[in-house]
């Protein structure tokens, strides 16, 4: 048994093996008495959900539970979700699952309590002030993935299916008011998702200690939370019984979402149209970017990405950082060309260019970037060659 740990940074978390049987602790502490669960379709009927759901029931009947949504969420998802939770008098929401499940959860949470539609909160300087604050019921979240650390996010990433465009939906509520981390919930996840999902908190913990602007507390996390990853990632794609690997990736995809309060960038900035459009997994996305971006970014980047090299057991240089990305690729069998999983026929570089220019994490990319850039970025990754 793993040593319990209670963290209180950015919010509460509850940490170890087997804390799961704390939900309903979790539940009495923030007076839910009608939760919402919320997990997506793929999840709900696998029996570690199950069991999940046969400790709450001993206290709470008959629990509600929405899980019509799948990955990528879109808003019709939240606003059917939201018609659940008003339906059935519920008091709070627990988010269960993935990216997409704890993306679901909290929106619902939020847009239970709205009467704007969910595009007027989207993370666009003062929109979340639009917000009635008084109506957000509090949020359990537990997480069966260790990538995009939703559980200590204060956002959402849902799809606008008019556009065609996924969203950043924000407001400072979002951030769940107890976060639950047990890596037994995590240990039936697949090799392959497994790796998605990591180099998903890579990504994370990465772009944050990249990302320009003064903020010392989210590049002290998102190193360690790299160290982390490099640590036990392969681990627990190879032993996906191996609990303290899982815990570890478990809180470096927490780290890397505490710290990317910091900004983001073009590997989020690419993958955005992409997951939109294509359905693409966000993991695999932004591992199949991330060295195209590294390079592109080389310049802004490399006097950083060096002074974290020994502490990260490598060799003082940019070019070693960028092998022990490529090798971590080749191992975790990330493909190396976007070609690989989008057909170039089916590519419109023209929008997608577009699309990824106006993400909110260009913004924050390291190096300033033009639509000629994005093009530049798209069209290398589809070739599969790094720039110089």
């Amino acid at each position: 048994m793993f040593m319990r740990s209670n963290w209180n940074y950015p919010t509460t978390v509850w940490v170890g093996e087997g804390r799961i049987y704390d939900i309903i602790l979790a539940c009495k502490n923030l007076k839910i008495e009608k939760p919402l669960f919320v997990t997506d379709k793929d999840l709900i009927s696998l029996d570690f959900v199950k069991n999940v759901l046969i400790i709450i029931n001993k206290e709470f009947k008959n629990i509600k539970i929405f899980s019509n949504f799948s990955g990528n969420p879109v808003g019709d998802n939240v606003d059917e979700g939201v018609k659940e939770y008003k339906k059935n008098n519920c008091d709070g929401v627990i988010a269960f699952g993935g990216g997409s499940g704890l993306d679901v959860g909290k929106a619902i949470a939020f847009m239970s309590g709205q009467s704007r539609p969910i595009w007027d909160f989207e993370d666009i300087g003062d929109y979340w002030k639009r917000a009635n604050n008084e109506k957000i019921p509090p949020i359990i979240a537990v997480p069966t993935t260790a990538g995009t650390g939703s559980e200590t996010g204060r956002a959402s990433a849902i799809i606008n299916t008019k556009t065609g465009v996924k969203k950043i939906i924000f407001h400072p509520k979002f951030l769940p008011s107890i976060v639950i981390l047990d890596p037994t919930l995590t240990t039936e996840l697949s090799p392959r998702l497994t790796a998605a999902t990591g180099m998903d908190a890579l990504a994370h913990n990465l772009e944050a200690f990249c990302a320009p602007g003064f903020h010392p507390m989210a590049d002290g996390i998102s190193i360690e939370g790299i160290k982390l990853i490099k640590k036990s990632l392969i681990t627990a794609v190879k032993d996906g019984k191996n609990l303290q690997a899982r815990l570890d990736m478990l809180t470096a995809a927490s780290m890397g979402s505490t710290a990317f309060q910091k900004g983001l960038g073009a590997i989020h900035s690419l993958s955005h149209p992409v997951n939109a459009q294509f359905n693409i997994h966000h993991g695999l996305s932004n591992a199949i970017f991330m060295p195209y971006v590294l390079s592109y970014n080389r310049k802004q980047i490399e006097e950083r990405i060096v002074s974290i090299c020994d502490y990260l057991n490598l060799k003082k240089d940019f070019n070693s950082f960028l092998k022990w990305i490529m090798e971590l690729r080749e191992e975790l069998n990330i493909p190396h060309k976007l070609s690989e999983v989008i057909s170039e026929d089916k590519f419109d570089i023209e929008l997608l260019s577009k699309m990824a220019l106006e993400d909110p994490s260009t913004a924050t990319n390291p190096k300033n970037l033009n639509l000629n850039d994005m093009k530049k970025l798209y069209e290398e990754s589809m070739r599969g060659n790094l720039f110089k």
